[in-house]
Formats: structure tokens, sequence, C-alpha cells
């Protein structure tokens, strides 16, 4: 069953892996548009190189190689329409109003001053009167499973904010949880006569598991956690990361769930 579950995670992870890089692949015709007839070996390599490869390539993905193209404008005085492209586009790629603050508030200690005066005045009109890209939006640009809606119907059961997106209702029903910083389920247990149990599986940002008595473990992308039935335990996000992680509930005879006490602000900041 266990490694049934695997393949299947497997395939629906390279499945929405690719549907996700295609989503968010770089492609540029301003060089043609602009050059193309002038300088029309200037405008491939603007097009093809420098946006269709470097720009796509994974090392770094779309967000970080934004706030490095700021920082290297912002470092060589460019702040004009250029930059303002940048900042849009960074902007697009999920560059917080937080995020842009404190990256020009950095360069300015190293770029001068006045650069970093000329690229807030920019910046303060792209991320205009709001944070449009808000955190939870960046988490989800994180994630080849949906976030989901909120977990209104399990919300007596959280401390804290959670999101449950129903990723297969088939021959293995599973679901997609996401908690905010610091939200965590209650301690409870998954009963069963026989079988039964929940595994787990990190989708992205950090979190714990910890069943009791024994220490808490670190979630992280690609931790399994295997749960077997009748333990007492709880799961959630670390104090300073979003957390997501696939929820399977392993079949088995007399399966039931019981929730226990909430873990309290004390026994988490133990942690």
């Amino acid at each position: 069953m266990i490694h049934k579950i695997l393949s299947l995670i497997l395939l629906l992870s390279v499945t929405n892996i690719h549907n996700t890089m295609a989503q968010k692949k770089i492609t540029q015709t301003a060089g043609r548009t602009l050059l193309g007839e002038f300088a029309p070996e200037f405008a491939k390599l603007n097009d093809d190189v420098l946006f269709g490869e470097v720009w796509n390539d994974p090392v770094f993905d779309l967000h970080d190689r934004s706030m490095l193209t700021i920082s290297v404008l912002v470092g060589k005085g460019i702040v004009d329409s250029s930059l303002k492209a940048h900042l849009e586009m960074g902007k697009k790629h999920g560059i917080t109003r937080k995020e842009i603050a404190a990256l020009l508030t950095h360069v300015a200690f190293y770029a001068g001053w006045p650069n970093a005066w000329g690229a807030f005045r920019l910046a303060a009109e792209v991320w205009a009167g709001d944070d449009a890209v808000t955190e939870k939006e960046r988490f989800q640009q994180k994630m080849i499973f949906p976030l989901g809606e909120p977990n209104t119907a399990y919300a007596e059961y959280f401390k804290g904010s959670s999101y449950l997106a129903r990723v297969s209702d088939g021959q293995l029903p599973f679901a997609n949880v996401t908690f905010e910083p610091r939200c965590r389920n209650n301690w409870h247990i998954h009963h069963a006569t026989q079988g039964g149990g929940q595994m787990l599986v990190g989708v992205a940002g950090r979190g714990w598991y910890q069943e009791e008595g024994k220490p808490a473990q670190v979630i992280l992308p690609g931790t399994v956690i295997r749960i077997p039935a009748n333990v007492k335990h709880w799961h959630g996000a670390a104090s300073d990361s979003w957390f997501a992680h696939l929820a399977f509930e392993i079949p088995g005879e007399n399966v039931s769930n019981e929730w226990l006490d909430s873990v309290s602000d004390e026994e988490y900041d133990r942690l």
C-alpha cells in the first residue's frame, strides 16, 4: 500500500511540476519588436539567450532571479524605466512589498543612498497602496498542489489558520493541508482495530510532527511520516514558516478519529 501511495505521489508531482514550469516559463519579444530590423543579432540575444535561456535556468526561481536583477540595476545606478519594468516583473514573480522594501534598504548601504531613493520612488508606484502578492499567494506559488479553501470544517481542532484542498476522492483519497506560521492541529488519534493510521508527505515549507512522549520531528518537502493507528500525535507549521503536507488516511477496520486537547503555546514554544 505504501509503495502504491508513493508511486501515485510521484506521478502527480511530475505532472504538476511540468504544468507549473510551463506556466512560469519566461518568453520575451521586446528585442525583436523594438530592434528586430535595426539590430537583429542583439534582438535575438536579448529574446532567445538572456530571457529564453538564462532567465529560464532552474538553478534560481523567477522570484530570486528578479531580486538579483533589481539589486544589480540599482547598484549600477539604473533607476529609470528599465528598473521599473523589472520591478513590475518581480512583483508578478512573487516579490512582496515587504521584500522589496527590505531588499532596497539592504542595497542602499552598498549601492548608495541616492540610488536607493530613486529605486524606492519607482517601487512605491509599482506596489502602490497594497501588497498585491501576499505571503499566502507567494507560498502557493511554491507548491505543486493547490492550497485550497479555509479549513472551516475542522477549524475547531486547529490553533491558527489552515487550508484544505481535496486532491483525490477516487481510488486513494488524500488532501493537501496548508498551515500558516504557528498553526497546528490538536492532539488526536486515528483509531483502528486493524490497519488504519495516517501518512504525511511534506510538500512545502517547514513543519513539525510529534507523537506523545517522543521528541518532535521536523517535516520538510519530501519528508514521509508514517503514523500507526492508535498513536496520539499532532502536526503543524513551524513558527517562522508556512507549511503544507499531503495527508493520507490508511484503510483499516473500525477506523475513527478522536480529537483531543490543543497543543498549548508553552508546549509549542519549547520546540
